[in-house]
C-alpha cells in the first residue's frame, strides 16, 4: 500500500482537513495533497510528523494489520567492554606485550613517553 493512501486513510478516519494537518505538521496544504496523491515522497522526518499530526505509531503508516508486526530476533548488540579495544585478539596480544615493555622501562622514559603520547593526543 502507498504511504499517501494510508495517510489519507487516517486523515478522512479521524476527519481532519488537510488545512488542520498544516498547521500540526507545519507543511504546506499542497505538499500534503502531493504527498497523499503519491507525487511526492516524504522523508522520514516528515512521516514522524504526520504520525504525531494524526495520533498514530509511525509503524502504521507502513504497516495495513491491526496488532504491531512482529519483530524478528536481530542479532544480540555488543556492550561497551565487549568493544573495548585491547580486550581480544591480536589487540589484547599487542596491548600485553606493550606492557611487558613499559614495565621493563625507567620511570624517566614511562614519563617522558607519557608526555609524549598526550602531545600526540592533543594534536588529533
Amino acid at each position: 500500500m502507498i504511504v499517501g493512501d494510508r495517510l489519507r486513510a487516517f486523515r478522512k478516519e479521524k476527519k481532519l482537513t488537510q488545512g488542520e494537518i498544516e498547521k500540526r505538521t507545519g507543511r504546506l496544504r499542497c505538499y500534503i495533497s502531493r504527498v497523499e496523491n503519491g507525487l511526492t515522497i516524504p522523508t522520514v522526518e516528515t512521516l514522524e510528523k504526520f504520525a504525531r499530526a494524526l495520533e498514530v505509531p509511525m509503524y502504521q503508516l507502513f504497516y495495513d494489520g491491526e496488532a504491531p508486526p512482529e519483530l524478528h530476533k536481530l542479532p544480540k548488540r555488543k556492550t561497551a567492554a565487549e568493544l573495548a579495544w585491547g580486550d581480544s585478539g591480536k589487540d589484547a596480544r599487542r596491548v600485553e606485550k606493550f606492557r611487558g615493555f613499559l614495565s621493563r622501562t625507567s620511570e624517566a622514559d614511562r614519563k617522558l613517553l607519557l608526555s609524549l603520547a598526550q602531545k600526540m593526543a592533543r594534536r588529533s
